[in-house]
């Protein structure tokens, strides 16, 4: 029986539709265009970071983010707060947790990103990210730290995230059992692939959860 859930968090728990737009300030284009060139990347199969090399060829995204701090330090700049959270996601994790489920969240973020889920109070029983452990999805290692941290064994868990390649199939390829939410870019265009066969369940949100896990036990 599944006794532990686990969370992905860029569109699964965090809507980044203001990270982009503010990239999209930054670099000058307009947020459809932002968003249309994240949309292509996502449908070609590429990074998200070819997205600003289509808008800005040659920029160094890591000096700009330097500039960026520089140029502006008390704002959120690409990171992200609890305004940025999905309005279903306290009571989706909430309800998991009054069933008796455990609640993690693990997913491919840099160390600042632990701060600011900590600072939501969310409803877990704890959070991880990627460079926190110093590996990422979709690697191995990443799902065995996953199992580790849970006490868990893999089947025991159910691993929810937007994406097949980074969330779904590995998770699957540990032992995990998967559901792919249908939200972001990627969530959309991946839940329509003949691949999303792999993922136990497809959920439109959070909420979707609960029953799904009460059918597939």
């Amino acid at each position: 029986m599944i006794k532990a859930v686990v969370l992905d968090v860029g569109e699964t728990l965090i809507d980044e539709t203001r990270i982009w737009s503010r990239w999209a300030d930054r670099l000058g284009v307009s947020g459809f265009v932002m968003m249309g060139a994240l949309g292509g990347m996502a449908a070609l199969d590429r990074s998200h970071r070819d997205a600003f090399e289509l808008v800005r060829p040659g920029l160094d995204i890591e000096a700009e983010l330097a500039a960026w701090a520089r140029d502006e330090p008390d704002s959120l700049r690409n990171h992200f707060d609890a305004d940025d959270l999905y309005p279903d996601v306290r009571e989706a994790l909430g309800a998991l947790g009054q069933a008796g489920y455990q609640v993690i969240v693990a997913g491919n973020q840099p160390a600042r990103a632990y701060d600011a889920l900590i600072a939501m109070d969310l409803p877990v029983d704890s959070v991880h990210t990627s460079e926190g452990w110093g590996v990422s999805k979709p690697a191995p290692e990443f799902f065995a730290r996953v199992a580790e941290v849970a006490g868990r064994e893999p089947g025991e868990i159910l691993y929810v995230g937007d994406r097949l390649d980074n969330d779904v199939l590995p998770a699957g390829r540990a032992g995990m059992r998967t559901a792919l939410l249908r939200r972001g870019p990627w969530g959309y265009l991946h839940a329509e692939r003949p691949e999303a066969k792999a993922a136990d369940v497809i959920a439109d949100d959070l909420h979707a959860l609960l029953p799904a896990l009460e059918r597939l036990s």
